[in-house]
This record gives structure tokens, sequence and C-alpha cells, in this order.
């Protein structure tokens, strides 16, 4: 069976409860969120909310009407001196993984951050996600630090690498 056709179009409010599964999933079983309780979909709410009032997008990727991943960037930090820099994140739905939508999500972003005049953008990311480590190798990312043992999630230390891309 071949993977759906992918498309990626701007998130709306209704696409709120996928967007939900797809990151409660996400919280629950990988170290990508450094969070361990489920958000709510008033917190899903809250989020879209603030990422739309500053301009920031929200994008989906959707196969056979089905949302199989997401993804977003916003405030680095909230100062005015930091306003050309974003954070971004990028999540794929557990059933569709490997199937290049990160890449594809990830490729859009840096679009956008550009038409939007940032400078940069920043990954967090797990020091052992090897998948993500690797998308952004390959986008162009240089790791800028390192921080050791700042996270704890399912009984252990993680380490917290920043990734940055110039625009």
């Amino acid at each position: 069976m071949n993977p759906p056709l992918i498309t990626l179009r701007e998130a709306t409010a209704n696409d709120l409860p996928e967007l939900l599964e797809i990151y409660n999933d996400v919280i629950l079983n990988t170290t990508s969120v450094y969070s361990e309780q489920p958000h709510t979909l008033a917190m899903r709410q809250a989020w879209f909310n603030e990422r739309k009032q500053a301009g920031f997008p929200v994008i989906v990727a959707e196969g056979d009407g089905v949302i199989t991943g997401f993804g977003s960037y916003g405030h680095f930090r909230v100062w005015p001196c930091y306003r050309f820099t974003a954070e971004h994140s990028v999540y794929v739905h557990k059933d569709h993984r490997g199937l290049g939508i990160s890449k594809l999500l990830l490729k859009e972003l840096i679009a956008l951050a550009k038409n939007a005049g940032l400078h940069a953008l920043i990954a967090g990311i797990d020091s052992d996600n090897e998948v993500s480590l690797k998308l952004h190798l390959k986008f162009g990312f240089t790791q800028v630090a390192h921080f050791k043992e700042v996270g704890f999630k399912f009984g252990r230390w993680l380490d917290l690498l920043f990734f940055e891309l110039l625009l």
C-alpha cells in the first residue's frame, strides 16, 4: 500500500483535536517534549490563539483527509531584541513517521520564516532524538549549545541540544 499524497495547509481551529492527539502521544511516549502531563483541548486552543495573534504560522500535513503532522514556530524569547529569531517545532503522528512528513513541514516552516523576515530559527532537540538531529543537519542547522541533564523524564536525565539555522 502506498502512503497517501501529503499536502500542507494552514491549520484551523477545527484541526485542534487531531493536533492535540498527536502532541499528547509525543508527551506520553517520547522525549521530544519535556513535559509529562497530557495537554487539554483548552491548552491547545490557547496555544493556537497565541500563535495566530502573534502572526506565527501553524501548518498541518494532511493525507487522505487525515492530519499526519503539524509544525509551527513562535517566540524564541519574548524580549523585543529577539524579534527576528523564532523557535520551531514539528510533530508527526505515530502511524505516519518515516514517510518524509517532517521534511515537508520543516521545509515549509523555513520558507515561511524567510518570507516573514526572520533571521534565525532555533530547534531544541533531545540529545537522543537521532531522527530529529539528522533532519536538522540535513537542512543546514548547526549545533550551538548542549545543556546537560536539564530535563528528567522516564526516570532518567535528559540532555537538550540547541540547533540554529541562519536564514
